[in-house]
């Protein structure tokens, strides 16, 4: 909870990007995209799509700080409420809170856990709300909080800030929930030198995202597409004629990209070692196994345990000698942080 004590978030107030909004309309609504938006320009030309402006510059600066691209999440953020709203209104809200209503509210943590995602929330409010808002920023991404916790404070218009609680709380609450479980795995490992890593089973849509979260939860990122790391898998093998058929034939067409290589008995690894491995995923070895594996390899290249790993056997893998542990649970798992959105009650005078 916070504490009397507990310093007080600076405001600070966004320009806008309303959902529907072109700046060249003739009777342009409030808000906008923001000084750093190229559709301000006097020389703009035609009005501009609103999906390729871009969000208000500080925030986006914010974003590609914590390595995401403010273009994509602003993408994600108009496909969240336009799925939401279906080409409508929201009917409850528009029918039961008047339109020149303001009201502050405060997304607050229902569980301890680690918070990821606040960003990409005041995206989506940016996309729904038809005037400048202000927001007050408790926490960071990345940090522990504990039940009860103030993460975010909002200043906008009711309508607006009812019609994106939603989406905003889908996207803040999935990416916590994976920054939460990588924190449980980075815990986990403390004390040894592996590290926990992802995989490429993610949302569609939402790999940025969530490889995101965990960061935010201490953990690593394997390789984020099919074509910056060739990872070399059981089927590839087969294809190939064998491991090291495999591995030479990645090195030959593509010269320049990492090789990862999935081996699943201790015999496969001198082969593609002789062939230049620089990285190799152990699949399905048990904690002695890997033992052997490290003492083997001893040190000739990077090695990665993947299969049969949970977190409670986590360390026993760790302490065996890898250097990462890959977790594909920790994006197609995790479940969610239980996070809300609580509005001020009115004063009264």
């Amino acid at each position: 909870m916070t504490s009397p004590d507990t310093p007080r978030a600076q405001p600070v107030e966004l320009t806008l990007l309303p959902i529907g909004a072109r700046p060249g309309d003739t009777e342009e609504p409030a808000g906008g995209c923001g000084a750093g938006c190229g559709c301000a320009a006097e020389d703009a030309g035609p009005a501009h799509d609103p999906l390729e402006c871009g969000l208000d510059p500080d925030l986006a600066d914010l974003l590609a700080a914590g390595g995401l691209d403010p273009v994509l999440v602003e993408d994600i953020a108009h496909l969240a409420v336009e799925e939401d709203l279906d080409n409508g209104v929201d009917v409850t809200t528009v029918a039961t809170i008047p339109e020149d209503a303001v009201a502050t509210a405060d997304f607050v943590a229902r569980q301890a856990g680690t918070v990821a995602g606040l960003h990409v929330a005041e995206a989506v409010l940016s996309i729904v709300c038809t005037d400048e808002f202000e927001v007050e920023r408790h926490v960071a991404d990345g940090d522990r909080v504990e039940a009860g916790r103030v993460l975010l404070s909002v200043t906008a218009r009711t309508r607006d800030l009812l019609t994106g609680e939603r989406s905003a709380l889908n996207l803040l609450c999935r990416l916590s929930g994976i920054a939460t479980a990588t924190r449980a795995w980075a815990d986990a490992l403390a004390g040894t030198k592996a590290r926990v890593r992802d995989t490429r089973k993610t949302t569609p849509g939402l790999r940025a995202l969530e490889k995101y979260a965990v960061r935010c939860g201490g953990g690593v990122n394997h390789r984020m597409s099919l074509s910056d790391v060739a990872l070399i898998k059981d089927n590839h093998v087969i294809a190939a004629g064998g491991v090291a058929e495999a591995f030479a034939r990645v090195r030959h067409e593509f010269p320049g990209v990492p090789v990862e290589v999935e081996v699943d008995r201790l015999d496969q690894i001198e082969p593609v070692l002789a062939e230049g491995a620089e990285l190799i995923l152990l699949d399905n070895f048990t904690p002695d196994g890997t033992k052997e594996a490290v003492a083997l390899v001893a040190g000739r290249a990077t090695l990665e345990s993947s299969g049969r790993l949970t977190l409670d056997n986590a360390r026993a893998y760790a302490e065996a000698g890898v250097d990462y542990l890959a977790a594909g649970a920790l994006t197609h798992s995790s479940p969610i942080l239980d996070i809300g959105l609580d509005l001020r009650p009115e004063r009264r005078d």
